[in-house]
């Protein structure tokens, strides 16, 4: 049997998990990760998405994590995000809001399209979280 992987997921107000798990699955720039027992050491910024972990006892778990960095060393996973919000703790409704807003700021001229394209995969991330 594979080693356990130690994952902890920090935001600036809360540790939102630490524990052991099988498999974890994230995303950066570039597409999906998924991180297995022995991955070799990296880190890398994150974007916002759903992120899905397997513990140890065989659960699966999936939380919205937003924008921050993944470092991954000696079978430990830490992710230090802006923000990370379990299924229960979603406002769909807001969520829902938020994307509507980004899509309306899209179409907008003289709009920042990077912070309006950011908003809208933060609220698309969240409202695939929720469901």
């Amino acid at each position: 049997m594979s080693e356990a992987l130690k994952l902890t997921i920090l935001t600036p107000e809360r540790e939102v998990f630490a524990g052991e798990v099988k498999e974890l699955s994230t995303e950066n720039e570039l597409g999906r990760l998924e991180i297995l027992s022995k991955h070799m050491p990296m880190i890398t910024s994150l974007t916002p998405t759903v992120t899905m972990f397997t513990t140890s006892d065989g659960v699966r778990h999936k939380v919205f994590t937003s924008t921050g960095v993944l470092k991954v060393y000696n079978n430990y996973i830490t992710m230090l995000i802006e923000t990370a919000e379990w299924p229960e703790e979603i406002d769909i409704s807001r969520a829902k809001h938020a994307k509507e807003e980004a899509v309306n700021l899209l179409h907008k001229s003289g709009t920042d399209h990077k912070k309006a394209e950011l908003k809208l995969r933060r609220a698309l991330a969240r409202i695939k979280t929720k469901h």
